[in-house]
């Protein structure tokens, strides 16, 4: 494999610890080349057994790109406990506040991709027992945060997350949600947080709102600590509203579907590559909800010839773990969206959530990581 020398890329900055809060996994994954009927046997062509979650997912992402991820989670001392947190090690997220307990399972997951619907589906166990507030003492909360530049949170464990954004929220560190479920009282942690990245499906079924673009408007309306919310949407692309402080009274108006509509209609359909586009500031309103002040913007993601994609499991995990990364390194948002579409292109070229994740020296990413990079539709 090719791999630039660390030398032809920009150094990293010197703060470049996050702290990620959530679940983890063992991911069982079994590859069919057609999902198995009722009643029905069939041989499975390739299987695997490898970490997973979304918050282990996302920190070994931000790990291979150069950062220097802590995990607060909590795994059983049993085969996959043990193995989850030295898979983790190896890639260099530490480890040393995850919470072991002597009793319990350890999550698990069984994961069936279909190789010819290029889809999978997941059957998971959650584990036991959760993770709680009183898991962590709040000298070992405050040795994680410490000189932390960014905290995230999966949703899972939710009582313990919010114990520890309030921590992150008084010590003034920004926080990113990963908005893919929600418990009750999970609003309360979205309310702390800085950045959101969600599933196709959350803003809508949280916003009710009529509209995908409509629901991002929504969002910052309800949620006026958040500086922007991005929607993934898998071979798609994204979608990402970026609220404004622009004071500008006379900024134009513009109804945020149509803007949606408008930027669609810049991209240049003919490009494989990750791509984006956007709007300038303006006043973005949706009828009946409201006007936000800022930026929308497009992201595509890279077309993957059929031949090539293998499994889209934690491809969502791989998004986030780059817009982690781009948070961290202050990458313009254009240059973010395509960034982070490129890295979970390359994770869907590979069977599980962290084979297929590129590391910082991979020549595919050399044009994103270099300051002068300008890669727009």
């Amino acid at each position: 494999m090719v791999v630039l020398s660390a030398q032809l890329l920009p150094p990293l900055p010197s703060d470049r610890i996050i702290v990620g809060c959530g679940g983890l996994s063992m991911d069982y994954l079994l590859m069919v080349d057609g999902f198995p009927k009722p009643d029905q046997k069939i041989m499975m062509t390739n299987s695997k057994v490898q970490g997973g979650g979304n918050v282990g997912n996302a920190l070994t992402c931000s790990a291979r790109l150069g950062l220097n991820p802590r995990i607060i989670s909590k795994v059983a001392d049993d085969f996959e406990g043990r193995r989850l947190l030295e898979e983790l090690e190896a890639d260099g997220v530490d480890t040393s506040f995850a919470v072991v307990s002597k009793e319990g399972r350890s999550m698990f997951s069984h994961v069936i991709v279909d190789s010819q619907m290029k889809t999978r589906t997941a059957i998971y166990h959650l584990g036991y027992p959760p993770m709680g507030p009183d898991d962590l003492s709040h000298s070992s909360l405050l040795s994680a945060l410490d000189g932390a530049k960014l905290v995230y949170f999966d949703g899972l464990s939710l009582k313990a997350a919010l114990v520890v954004a309030k921590e992150a929220s008084c010590k003034n560190i920004p926080i990113l949600v990963d908005a893919e479920m929600g418990e009750e009282g999970f609003e309360d942690l979205l309310n702390m947080a800085d950045y959101a990245v969600c599933s196709a499906k959350y803003p809508q079924a949280w916003t009710q709102a009529p509209s995908l673009p409509s629901a991002l408007v929504s969002m910052l309306l309800r949620l006026p600590h958040m500086k922007f919310v991005i929607v993934t949407l898998g071979e798609d692309g994204c979608i990402m509203l970026q609220r404004s402080e622009n004071e500008d009274v006379l900024l134009e108006e513009m109804d945020v579907d149509q803007c949606l509509e408008s930027l669609k209609r810049k991209l240049n359909p003919d490009v494989t590559s990750p791509a984006c586009v956007s709007s300038p500031v303006m006043k973005l309103t949706a009828n009946g909800i409201g006007t936000i002040k800022g930026r929308l913007f497009v992201g595509t993601a890279e077309r993957i010839p059929p031949t090539e994609l293998v499994d889209t499991t934690g491809a969502g995990d791989a998004f986030v773990g780059s817009v982690l990364y781009a948070l961290c390194t202050n990458m313009p948002p254009e240059i973010m969206l395509t960034f982070a579409c490129q890295v979970a292109a390359g994770c869907c070229r590979a069977l599980g959530a962290r084979t297929g994740l590129p590391w910082r020296t991979d020549p595919h990413l050399e044009c994103y990581l270099h300051p002068s990079s300008q890669l727009v539709a």
